[in-house]
């Protein structure tokens, strides 16, 4: 039995976790800043980055598509900062009008090229595939420590473990940057904070932290993490440092519980098959948001992110 947890589930189970970790962090400043759509616009706008990048490489190889989609993130956050400053447009029309303007045009482009002719599985993208990274030449846990069967663990692994460091380092880095520009924008740009640099390093690390995840877990996750387990923290705590880690443990509650349940839950209640543990992820941490919605201690307690600017270098 172990043996089959090590080939089946390990790897998937940890990718998950990997995955909810790193857009979890990342959602903490997110939605003090009242941006938390902007994960949701980046997982929808990495469509016309794959249609382009298969029709200039010609191929469906993960890498290219990878590259495209993560120039498109990445230009679709330039494009909201633009139209939110330059057209002094709210965040969240800004949001709507680029989500929606970039998506049309990589369903135009998939429509209009020679990439409708091949199978481009944008469906992976959008809902992930976590079940298939399995680890066939893990048959022990001894194999942790063989160096040949690590050789063979899913790329998704290592790929989202230099992410989740990156997005680490940058938190860490820019630490009071970060809360001060989510508090106070005025204030941080008067002590030379760089509120609007800091601001467009952190879509940044957002792009790249949606992009890492798109072949593994897809965007329900990836909007799912950006959002719940940072709402639910912000329930328990009215203090920076711990909400960052309460989200850390609602992220890695939701990925461990929801891979679970979707591989035995529906066999417990008499089912046949499993359910997707992508869907299943992001429903877990709803409902743990749910459930900190009527027990969370400051629930009553906080009305905004101007609510934790007392002490925003913690």
């Amino acid at each position: 039995m172990s043996n089959d947890f090590v080939q089946l589930s390990l790897m998937p189970l940890a990718i998950g976790v990997l995955a909810c970790i790193a857009c979890a962090l990342l959602g903490n400043f997110l939605v003090l800043r009242r941006q938390s759509m902007i994960g949701d616009a980046v997982s929808h706008v990495a469509l016309p980055g794959i249609v382009l990048a298969v029709i200039l490489s010609g191929t469906l190889d993960v890498g290219p598509m990878l590259v495209g989609a993560a120039g498109a993130a990445i230009v679709a956050a330039l494009l909201i900062e633009l139209v939110r400053k330059v057209g002094n447009v709210e965040p969240g029309a800004a949001i709507g009008v680029v989500l929606t303007t970039l998506f049309a045009s990589g369903v135009l482009l998939l429509e209009q090229t020679d990439t409708s002719k091949v199978h481009l599985d944008v469906e992976h993208a959008l809902y992930g595939n976590l079940e298939s990274l399995i680890w066939l030449a893990g048959d022990s846990w001894g194999s942790l420590l063989d160096p040949q069967a690590l050789a063979e663990i899913p790329p998704q692994l290592p790929r989202l473990a230099i992410v989740l460091v990156a997005v680490s380092a940058f938190i860490a880095i820019f630490w009071k940057e970060l809360v001060i520009g989510t508090f106070d924008t005025a204030f941080a740009d008067s002590i030379g904070a760089r509120p609007q640099g800091v601001g467009f390093g952190l879509i940044v690390m957002v792009a790249v932290a949606a992009v890492a995840a798109f072949d593994a877990v897809g965007s329900i996750i990836v909007i799912a993490m950006f959002i719940c387990p940072p709402s639910a923290a912000r329930l328990m705590t009215d203090r920076m440092p711990a909400q960052i880690t309460w989200s850390v443990v609602f992220a890695t509650l939701s990925a461990v519980f929801g891979y679970i349940l979707a591989g035995y839950g529906p066999l417990w209640i008499g089912a046949t098959s499993s359910v997707s543990a992508a869907g299943m992820i992001a429903t877990v941490s709803g409902i743990i948001l749910g459930i900190v919605c009527f027990i969370g201690p400051k629930r009553h307690g906080i009305r905004g992110a101007g609510a934790l600017s007392a002490a925003p270098a913690e």
